[in-house]
């Protein structure tokens, strides 16, 4: 663990740096996946402001 001190003695501890990764293009799986889920979260927030208009 990396840590210092400063003039007046108090200690400041650094956490260690994460090791970085290169991100990978997603798969034909996983982007149908994305489109799912668009789709579910756009039906899902359709349905909320039709209930918060018909409430209100």
């Amino acid at each position: 663990m990396i840590s210092t001190t400063d003039e007046r003695g108090v200690i400041n501890n650094f956490a260690k740096d994460p090791k970085t990764r290169v991100a990978e293009y997603p798969s034909p799986a996983e982007q149908r996946t994305y489109w799912l889920m668009g789709i579910a979260t756009t039906i899902l927030m359709a349905g909320v402001f039709a209930i918060a208009y018909a409430v209100s």
